[in-house]
């Protein structure tokens, strides 16, 4: 029976498994490098190291019935010996096709999935072949706006190129989507192949970064359309875990922008608004429990983040009190001693009492209003 469940990563994904750790009788043991992550104070033990230090991850084996990863920044190729002693989930083999972003784009294309076009950045590469603007990504590594740039030129692609250097091959280039807008879902396979998929929702990005998650019922179509692109993926990677698919819609159809081998950001409002959440579904999943039902409690849910502003070390007890007081509101806060800006410090979900969409934007303004209140 799976009992210690071990998680490479200790930052607040992991930290928000703590409820379900309880509810499901696990052990959390956390491979984390600093002694003040989030995770760190719901660990029933610790290693202190990298994320990509496989000789910690050595150390972390004998402790845990089964590893998982609160993130993607590993080194599938030093793992490789340690998945003969202990399950990784996701196996590193269904890793090993996402985690090069190059490699991602490539394997949905071979599955026929709707993907913009794309090209990897070689000498001699044709920098006009997907038009202007296009999208500059880094290969490995990019998060939460990090490592994607818009060249709306020729010359300003060209530019920053030459800044790159010799790193230039780390980098891909992205056909441009003019999308309506951006929707995210949350798919969870288990060990025996079930799938569960959560509500598709609506994500709004403010410079790159994610601000707000609309839980709102979306058109049956594209529901369909992003189902079974989820089990598609899912499927042919005989994945287990929780997955994070984001999309853009274009004309009611959608294109896969990038996916996420783990929880994922636009999965938090499952917290308060699911009655199983993303993360009480990815301790499930790689623990060999059935998976628990996804769907709403009730009519819909508003989530937003709250990003660093500025650089100083504050707890923000005065703003946080004020949003403790909105009506139907759950506060988290990841309590980071540290505030940067774009950085999530924490978020707010706010179940919703009807499906309209004027009342989702109008809370999650005001939610902002308070948060930036000082900006």
């Amino acid at each position: 029976m799976t009992k210690r469940v071990g998680i490479i990563g200790g930052g607040q994904l992991a930290w928000m498994m703590a409820n379900a750790v309880k509810k499901l009788g696990l052990e959390l043991i956390v491979q984390t490098p600093q002694a003040d992550d989030p995770a760190v104070a719901i660990a029933t033990q610790t290693i202190f190291a990298a994320i990509d230090d496989a000789a910690a991850t050595a150390q972390l084996v004998p402790l845990c019935d089964v590893i998982t990863f609160e993130n993607e920044f590993i080194n599938l190729t030093a793992l490789s010996p340690l998945a003969q002693q202990v399950p990784f989930y996701p196996s590193l083999s269904s890793l090993a096709p996402l985690l090069d972003k190059y490699n991602q784009r490539s394997y949905l294309e071979r599955l026929h999935l709707p993907t913009p076009k794309f090209v990897a950045l070689s000498e001699g590469a044709d920098l006009s072949q997907l038009g202007f603007p296009v999208v500059l990504k880094a290969r490995q590594h990019g998060y939460d706006g990090k490592g994607t740039f818009i060249a709306k030129t020729r010359s300003q692609l060209e530019q920053w190129l030459k800044e790159l250097g010799r790193g230039s091959e780390q980098w891909l280039l992205e056909e441009f989507v003019p999308f309506d807008c951006e929707l995210a879902v949350m798919a969870a396979r288990s060990r025996t192949g079930e799938i569960m998929i959560y509500p598709v929702v609506e994500t709004q990005q403010v410079e790159q970064v994610c601000r707000r998650v609309l839980v709102l019922p979306q058109e049956p179509a594209l529901v369909e359309q992003v189902d079974a692109i989820a089990r598609t993926l899912l499927n042919s990677l005989d994945f287990v875990g929780v997955m994070g698919i984001e999309f853009f819609r274009v004309d009611g159809k959608v294109w896969v922008n990038e996916t996420a081998p783990r929880t994922h950001n636009s999965g938090h409002y499952s917290l308060d608004a699911c009655v199983t959440s993303q993360f009480e579904q990815q301790l499930r999943a790689v623990s060999g429990m059935p998976l628990g039902d996804p769907a709403l409690r009730g009519t819909g849910a508003v989530m937003v983040n709250l990003l660093g502003y500025e650089s100083t070390e504050q707890e923000y007890r005065s703003q946080r009190q004020q949003l403790e007081q909105i009506p139907h509101a759950h506060v988290y806060w990841y309590g980071k001693s540290m505030a940067r800006v774009g950085r999530k410090m924490g978020h707010v979900t706010v179940t919703l009492s009807s499906a309209e969409r004027e009342e989702a934007l109008a809370i999650a303004q005001n939610i902002e209003s308070i948060w930036y209140q000082s900006v």
